[in-house]
């Protein structure tokens, strides 16, 4: 039974190809090179929104869209964005928004203050969930806040036949269920009822994820600004402070002074603490010079 099913899955994956590959429509590449007036741009992105808009009778599309555009504002961009999602039912599902810091230099304007000047681009990457019947107003929105499109794709994934063989294997599980619950109860019906439960799962969750994915449309949007921006922060000047307090001569002598006094007492417990080692080395000192003082008059006597 999984082979037929693993069979049939992949079968259906290469039609779900081939009919993607047909039906699929994208449109991109904004460019400079391209060389079309305003007109031409508004003209065109009309034509965009339609693919977005598209029906056709007794088909169903699974539609995303990719846009990069700079903008001249990200921040202001993207809670416009973000409010225009929620307003038309959707739903943001990643905001990564964030400053990249192409240079930082500290200016010293006095012996108190300084001034951080940074050089900054802003960008974010967003992806939003729109609601399907939606996706062109939505796009239309967005169009709005751009200084200039880089790129802009849609796309519009036929998957009628997909859903069309996901009932049929509904059916066939159903089927497969009933067959099974006829046979006599052993071991083997145990583990053909668990696998055919397990397909039947897998289906139905294939199933929810086609149907959201045809309700809601995933837009991943790229936004910056194409101009480096400079913040000016007012700092303390840090080297006028380490020049005050590097070295001040009497709080270093006193403290060493104090070092020393500490050092004299740590030479004296320790040499308390090895005093039996002192007292050893005492006495074998003691009884080596009386030995030679005895050894030195006997060869005088002599």
């Amino acid at each position: 039974m999984k082979t037929t099913y693993i069979r049939l899955s992949i079968a259906t994956a290469l039609l779900l190809g081939i009919y993607s590959c047909k039906k699929q429509e994208t449109i991109e590449n904004y460019g400079e090179a391209s060389g079309i007036n305003d007109s031409t741009v508004v003209a065109t992105s009309d034509s965009i929104s339609s693919v977005a808009t598209m029906k056709v009778q007794d088909k169903q599309f699974i539609k995303t869209a990719d846009v990069n555009m700079e903008v001249k504002d990200v921040y202001d961009a993207t809670i416009s964005i973000e409010k225009s999602v929620q307003e038309l039912g959707g739903f943001v599902t990643h905001s990564n928004l964030k400053s990249n810091v192409l240079s930082e230099d500290t200016y010293n304007t006095s012996n108190e203050e300084a001034m951080l000047i940074k050089k900054y681009q802003s960008e974010n990457r967003i992806q939003v969930r729109v609601p399907t019947a939606k996706l062109g107003e939505f796009l239309t929105l967005i169009n709005d806040k751009k200084l200039f499109l880089n790129s802009r794709s849609i796309n519009a994934e036929d998957v009628t036949s997909n859903i069309k063989y996901a009932e049929l294997e509904g059916k066939r599980i159903k089927k497969t269920s009933e067959n099974i619950s006829q046979l006599k109860t052993n071991k083997d019906k145990v583990k053909l009822d668990d696998e055919n439960m397990s397909e039947s799962n897998q289906q139905q969750y294939a199933n929810m994820d086609v149907a959201d994915n045809l309700k809601y449309s995933t837009v991943d949007i790229y936004i910056k600004e194409p101009k480096i921006r400079i913040a000016e922060i007012a700092i303390t000047n840090t080297k006028s402070i380490d020049d005050k307090y590097k070295f001040d001569f009497i709080y270093s002598a006193k403290s060493a002074f104090v070092e020393g006094y500490y050092l004299i007492q740590r030479i004296v417990v320790g040499l308390i603490v090895i005093w039996p080692i002192l007292l050893i080395g005492a006495v074998i000192l003691f009884l080596y010079r009386k030995r030679k003082s005895i050894k030195k008059q006997s060869t005088t006597e002599i």
